[in-house]
């Protein structure tokens, strides 16, 4: 059962949901969520406008106990987002609020409505979420996500990071991918626990959930930089158990800010929408700045280069490759992107290339379209680039890029947001923690990099 906490017999918990001032028992959510359930029932597909309310939560467990599949679709999506979405998923209708132009049929959501109807569970292979891809590369590609696949992968964190249900869950992502909505809220639901969601991933807004009582914490690296930045708000949140980061590469400086502020030191954990998380540090274990840990429980990597194998020995670039019982099986309508990323032997190529150590530790290095610059006959990965020059202290945010050079094949670049600072200095900065060929070639100062919704920095736009 995906959710077993949430049946009209479970015990009730006056507080199981915050979203900002408003609050669910857990009597009221799955009241609330049936009465939705019995709404759609039938549907073949809804989808759910993202936005961090209680509403959005309903609309989402609704649709599991339904046995519908639910695509949650960004509210900031432009038009032409919108229509792909829709027409690709083949949604019948909003389920809560829809856009001021929807074009399809508005179903409610009753927040006080009550149903105690019971639903057989649904298939463990049927699909319980359509999420779409961030679409760094043309328009975005859905992922049907089975309530088998979700299970797996949030059991395998439990174990990674010692998950129960006497933790209370607190962040403020957004709620239409898989840091903010599959582990974020249906975490918390399957585990038994509670979720604070803060409405915006503010340095405030956690300090007071750690005041009301948090023990994990979830953060994007711009939401820990924000925390870093806050040492009061820091501080509060030594009383947590457990510090998360993913959806982007933590960078050093900031994980060393918030060890020395709360006394934590976060852990770092890798995924994809097709892949939920694979690789995590483990809340027992070894914790290094810049590695994003060991395989889940069932998970297996490997990095090649062509068809051979590449060594695991801490240094060796090569593409990650992952297979796990959390993994989706294909992109929606994609039969042909489908067949480029998974593989006959059941790995999925996940388009970065990665280190991994003696031990088993993974360092992500990029993506191999924009992080795995290949210049002057060496691979050179943008990260490690990226991570000294944040070490250096007039250094706010860096993003590193390969562009086309006569000579050397690819020139490195880095985009720079820095206080005052030389060109030169920072050069040199590079050349001496790093090999002389990885230094970059050219600094441009910028005032901000181009960012998505989850922070991720969107280098196709550089250059």
């Amino acid at each position: 059962m995906l959710l077993p906490t949430l049946t009209p017999t479970a015990p009730d918990d006056p507080e199981v949901i915050r979203i900002g001032e408003n609050r669910l028992s857990r009597e009221d959510l799955v009241g609330a969520a049936t009465a939705v359930a019995e709404r759609i029932a039938g549907a073949r597909t809804v989808a759910v406008l993202a936005q961090p309310t209680v509403e959005t939560v309903l609309a989402v467990v609704g649709g599991l106990i339904a046995g519908v599949p639910v695509v949650p679709v960004p509210p900031d999506s432009g038009p032409r987002e919108f229509a792909h979405i829709l027409a690709d998923s083949g949604a019948q209708a909003w389920l809560g609020q829809g856009p001021a132009d929807a074009t399809l049929p508005v179903v409610p959501v009753r927040r006080y409505a009550k149903s105690w109807h019971r639903h057989p569970e649904p298939h463990a292979d049927s699909t319980a979420l359509i999420l779409y891809t961030s679409g760094t590369t043309g328009l975005p590609k859905g992922v049907p996500i089975t309530r088998q696949a979700i299970a797996e992968g949030l059991d395998a964190l439990a174990d990674a990071w010692l998950w129960t249900a006497d933790d209370t869950l607190a962040h403020g992502l957004p709620l239409f991918h898989v840091h903010g909505l599959i582990l974020g809220v249906l975490g918390p639901l399957r585990r038994g626990g509670r979720l604070i969601h803060t409405e915006k991933p503010t340095a405030a807004g956690y300090a007071a959930a750690a005041e009301a009582g948090a023990s994990m914490f979830f953060g994007v690296p711009t939401v820990w930089s924000r925390v870093g930045a806050d040492p009061e708000a820091a501080r509060t949140l030594s009383s947590a158990r457990i510090l998360v980061s993913g959806s982007a590469p933590l960078p050093v400086p900031v994980f060393d800010r918030v060890r020395e502020l709360t006394g934590h030191e976060i852990v770092e954990r890798y995924g994809m929408t097709e892949t939920l998380i694979t690789v995590s540090t483990r809340v027992d274990g070894e914790r290094r700045p810049g590695w994003v840990g060991l395989p889940l429980a069932g998970v297996e990597t490997r990095l090649r280069e062509g068809d051979a194998d590449v060594p695991h020995d801490g240094e060796s670039v090569g593409d990650l490759h992952v297979r796990g019982p959390m993994m989706a099986s294909g992109y929606l309508n994609r039969p042909d992107a489908t067949a480029e990323s998974w593989l006959d032997d059941g790995f999925f190529a996940t388009g970065d290339v990665a280190v991994i150590d003696p031990d088993g530790m993974h360092r992500i290095v990029g993506r191999r379209s924009t992080d795995l610059i290949k210049s002057g006959g060496f691979r050179i990965g943008a990260g490690e680039i990226e991570t000294v020059l944040l070490a250096h202290p007039a250094v706010r945010e860096t993003a590193v890029i390969g562009v086309p050079d006569d000579y050397l094949g690819q020139r490195i670049v880095a985009y720079v947001v820095a206080d005052e600072v030389d060109d030169t200095e920072l050069i040199e900065f590079v050349a001496g923690e790093l090999s002389n060929h990885k230094r970059p070639r050219e600094i441009r100062f910028v005032d901000s990099l181009p960012r998505n919704a989850m922070g991720k920095v969107q280098k196709k736009l550089l250059g």
